[in-house]
Order: C-alpha cells, then sequence, then structure tokens
C-alpha cells in the first residue's frame, strides 16, 4: 500500500510539473517574445483533454502490456540484476533503441500509425503536443518491441521505470524555443531533431526516430536537419477535420477499419492493416 501510494503520488507529482512548465512555455512565448501564434486554444484544450482521458484509459488497458512482458519473463534466459549500475545502463541503451524500432514501425505499419498520428495531429509545436498521446496506445503493439528484453532477463519493472524515464526526456523535446546544444546534437535527441520528425514538410517525413539518442537516427539512414530554404509546417500531411477529441482519436481508425472492410480477401485486408499509412 506504502509502495502504491507512493507511486501514486511521484506521478501525480510529474503530472502537475509538466502542467506547470506548460504554462511557463506559454507565458515565456506570450509575454516575453510576444508570440501569438506558437499556440492555438483549441488544439491546446484537445491536447489537455487527451491527456486526461489517458488517465482514466490506461490504468483499464495497463494488463494488455504487463501480461505479455511478465509472462516472457517466466523464459528469461538470464538473471540480470536490477540493482547492477552496468545492468541498468545497458538496459537505458536497449530500451532506447526499442523505443527506435518501434517508432520507426508505428510510422510504417498502418494499425499503428492509427494511434500514433494523434500524437502528430497538432499544427503548433509547444510542450502541449507531447501529452496528446492515443488513447488506443495499448493496441499499438508496442510491447512487442520491448518483449525481447525480458526476454534476455531484464526484469519488466525496471524496463518499465527506464521506458518512463525515456519518455519523460521525450515530453521536453516539444518545443521551438530551445537552443541547439552544441556537439551533444551528434549524440542526443534534442529539440532541433524532434522538430524535424513533427514537420510536414516533404525532407522531414519519417525522420528523427529517437526517443533519447539520436545516434540511431544516424546509424540506420533516418537522420535529418531541418531544411534551410523553408519553414517547418507541423501536423499531419492531410490535416484532421476538426479538434473534438473524439475525432482526433479515431480518425485514422474509422479509415482503417472502412478500408479493411472494402478489401476483398485475406490477403488484401492484411495488407491494408499492415502496410504504409
Amino acid at each position: 500500500m506504502t509502495s502504491a501510494a507512493g507511486n501514486a503520488g511521484a506521478l501525480n507529482f510529474i503530472s502537475l510539473l509538466t502542467f506547470g512548465l506548460m504554462v511557463i512555455e506559454w507565458l515565456y512565448v506570450r509575454l516575453a517574445l510576444h508570440d501569438r501564434d506558437s499556440h492555438d486554444l483549441k488544439e491546446t484544450t484537445t491536447s489537455i483533454l487527451t491527456a486526461l482521458g489517458n488517465q482514466f484509459i490506461r490504468p483499464a488497458t495497463s494488463f494488455l502490456v504487463a501480461f505479455p512482458l511478465y509472462l516472457a519473463y517466466q523464459y528469461r534466459l538470464f538473471e540480470i540484476p536490477t540493482t547492477s549500475l552496468l545492468a541498468l545502463v545497458i538496459l537505458f541503451v536497449l530500451v532506447d533503441l526499442a523505443e527506435y524500432w518501434f517508432h520507426r514501425a508505428a510510422h510504417r505499419v498502418r494499425f499503428m500509425w492509427a494511434s500514433h498520428s494523434v500524437h502528430h495531429s497538432t499544427t503548433r509545436f509547444n510542450l502541449t503536443a507531447a501529452v496528446r498521446l492515443p488513447w488506443t496506445g495499448a493496441l499499438s503493439g508496442a510491447v512487442f518491441f520491448f518483449l525481447p528484453l525480458t526476454l534476455i532477463g531484464f526484469h519488466p519493472l525496471a524496463m518499465i521505470g527506464v521506458l518512463f524515464l525515456n519518455l519523460l526526456y521525450q515530453f521536453f523535446l516539444h518545443t521551438e524555443h530551445a537552443p541547439r546544444l552544441g556537439p551533444l546534437e551528434w549524440v542526443l535527441n534534442t529539440p532541433t531533431h524532434h522538430r524535424v520528425h513533427h514537420a510536414a514538410n516533404a525532407s522531414c517525413l519519417d525522420k528523427n526516430f529517437g526517443g533519447v539518442f539520436i545516434i540511431w537516427d544516424r546509424l540506420f539512414g533516418t537522420f535529418a536537419e531541418a531544411p534551410k530554404d523553408e519553414k517547418l509546417r507541423f501536423g499531419l500531411v492531410s490535416p484532421l477535420p476538426s479538434q473534438n477529441p473524439l475525432t482526433v482519436n479515431f480518425h485514422e481508425w474509422r479509415k482503417l477499419m472502412r478500408d479493411t472492410w472494402r478489401a476483398r480477401g485475406l490477403k488484401a485486408r492484411l495488407q491494408v492493416l499492415v502496410g504504409a499509412p
């Protein structure tokens, strides 16, 4: 009970912290930079409502993630101690590598994109975009990219804790008002790189998938710098018809189910589900 209460308290603190940072960013760009276009009221409201919806949905769907991880852990190859600093550092790097491949697949596999597109649906790039995460995230198949780590012998709780830190780092990437970080730009994912990832410009599509590290993109050929001759445009290539939270979270799913239903034969339907968006 004490542990559960402590975890809940920590999550509440982080939620308040992220909300406070979103407010600070808005005040800074509004009052100090006199930028009235960096935030859109409807988009911001939808992002916050989506984040609030996740507070209710994720606990109800957490078993879809937890069960496969714990089942895989029963067949682990090694006993890797969670008290080892070296093991945790290795886990941190491997989680980021798994996150890279999941993120890359989420842009290339349509049933995964149906969830992930929610995160890309904002036309303003600010910290509120970071909390616009899909209600259907448990259906995206992300867990299967992390199963190998539990099969190796990393405890699921340790892996989930490290993944939480990974995602917390990514929160700070969602801003247009951060300077370049010098030599760190070669190794770390930064707001400079993540702005490119969220841009809808042709040269930016399906680039910079890294979570904490940008080295994976450099190694696997998905890295891109921002175009020098055009302004970055954010949002989906085909904009959503509205910012209604239900539309934002289910628009791509509705299109996916429609196209799957219209396809003729099992092979054609599978091609719709796993083909490119």
